[in-house]
């Protein structure tokens, strides 16, 4: 028996529970077996979990907050390496946590870091609940007991791969909490949720640190240090907004494997999750085919976009120059994304992100009045009709704008438009009407013939006889 995930907005404070453990004990397993679905990275290898990931969680009515971390080794904290940074993450973790749920692995017993690590949440304070892990039938029961000598009161044995005792494991969790309170209904509003995207390196990481103010996602200069999406609470022009920072995409979706697989999984779904999205392209290298695919990417997810060029303290005049030709050669599809220029790594012109992201928002929930439509619509069609097809020209009878988030117009015409035409109206209605920041979907209804309709044929008739 697992929980059940929950996206709803549930008012007041919700606890914190910090899932830690050292590397490889299935803490990321754990986590999927609570949240009922794939969201934690996990691969057959230890350190795929890096930085500390939170997710929605519902037990027996009750909301709380989950929080995955990397492998604490205490053996490296000393260090500068990247592992004594993901130990680092996992003690922050713990002291924002209200409880915390230490994983150990039932199979291997009692360890020197399980007992270093046992030893600093005791003088955390707070509450604490030992999972023993990997306890897959009743023969592994007997090595639980081992588990009392940690001084953490008494062990549930479990097995997140199969699903054993995670149910009597959440409940001895929800008793560890202070009181949560219950589902409610989902509510409007709400920071607006903003997907950080870009390929591996390309500093989306040092860009949602610089923002936050304190290293909130490890950075670090090997490409790929980022697996799970992080999300942070931002105030940027005067409002609260929900950074995600993401997975760099190194390559088609198809092509990735293992961890980079389910990483590339979890992008696609913070991009779905997002009303708008930051795509971070290098402005010190040539733009890349998958600079590109990103771009098509967000539009194609129909979110809003704006396009930051990083590392601008690093742009000569020449490189600038070639630039502002790449973006015409190779981004004419996204010439209506604001663009910034900004250094995550200084911070330089960080503040001119905000009021790019009102502006591609606005442009992404602009509607657009029937009756203004069609007047504009018709001195359009009079000056520059639909091209001929098959010896007939096609009238566009009238058109409406079927939604927002992003625009969507229908044009219902008598006859095919072609994909040029399409794009020549689209030209146009961002002319017109702006959608900065937005892409727009403009799709084509063609109306029956009358004679073709049910019935048409006979009314046809009767109409020519009534006239002879």
């Amino acid at each position: 028996m697992t929980s059940e995930p929950s996206s709803t907005s549930v008012p007041g404070p919700v606890p914190v529970v910090a899932v830690v453990g050292r590397p490889n004990v299935g803490k990321s397993t754990l986590v999927n077996r609570i949240l009922g679905s794939r969201q934690a990275v996990v691969e057959d290898v230890p350190g795929v979990t890096r930085d500390r990931v939170a997710y929605d969680a519902l037990w027996r009515g009750r909301s709380f907050t989950l929080v995955d971390t990397g492998g604490w080794d205490p053996s490296v904290e000393s260090t500068q390496s990247l592992a004594a940074r993901v130990a680092g993450q996992a003690r922050v973790a713990v002291d924002a946590a209200d409880a915390i749920l230490f994983v150990v692995d039932a199979t291997v017993g009692v360890t020197d870091a399980d007992a270093t690590v046992a030893a600093v949440l005791r003088r955390s304070g707070k509450p604490i609940v030992v999972a023993a892990n990997k306890v897959d039938d009743t023969k592994a029961e007997s090595e639980v007991a081992a588990l009392w000598s940690l001084g953490l009161g008494e062990p549930v044995p479990v097995s997140a791969l199969h699903g054993r005792g995670s149910g009597d494991l959440l409940d001895v969790i929800l008793d560890a909490l202070p009181d949560a309170p219950k589902e409610a209904d989902e509510t409007e509003g709400g920071p607006r949720r903003v997907a950080l995207l870009g390929r591996p390196n390309v500093g989306k990481s040092s860009l949602l640190n610089q923002l936050a103010g304190h290293e909130r996602s490890l950075v670090d200069p090997v490409a790929g240090t980022t697996r799970d999406p992080v999300d942070e609470l931002i105030e940027l022009g005067g409002k609260t907004w929900r950074f995600v920072d993401t997975a760099g995409i190194r390559r088609r979706f198809r092509e990735n494997q293992g961890a980079d697989y389910y990483a590339a999984l979890r992008t696609a779904g913070a991009l779905d999750q997002a009303e708008v999205a930051v795509v971070l392209i290098d402005a010190s290298e040539p733009l890349t085919e998958q600079d590109l695919r990103i771009v098509s990417m967000v539009i194609e997810a129909g979110r809003a976009l704006v396009i930051a060029y990083n590392k601008w303290d690093l742009v000569d005049e020449d490189r600038q120059r070639y630039l502002e030709r790449e973006i015409d050669r190779q981004l004419h599809t996204a010439r209506w994304a604001p663009r910034v220029n900004i250094s995550a790594a200084s911070g330089r012109h960080t503040d001119r992100l905000a009021p790019a992201l009102e502006k591609a928002l606005a442009g992404w929930e602009t509607r657009v009045s029937t009756g203004r439509l069609n007047a504009w619509l018709t001195g359009l069609v009079a000056a520059t009709p639909p091209p001929i097809r098959g010896g007939r020209q096609p009238k566009i009878l009238f058109a409406t704008q079927a939604g927002v988030r992003p625009p969507h117009f229908v044009l219902f015409s008598s006859g095919f438009l072609e994909a040029g035409y399409r794009r020549f109206v689209e030209r146009r209605l961002r002319e017109e009407f702006g959608f900065e920041g937005s892409p727009i979907q403009v799709s084509v209804r063609v109306r029956a013939k009358r004679e073709n309709r049910p019935g048409g044929r006979r009314r046809s008739e009767a109409r020519a006889q009534r006239r002879r």
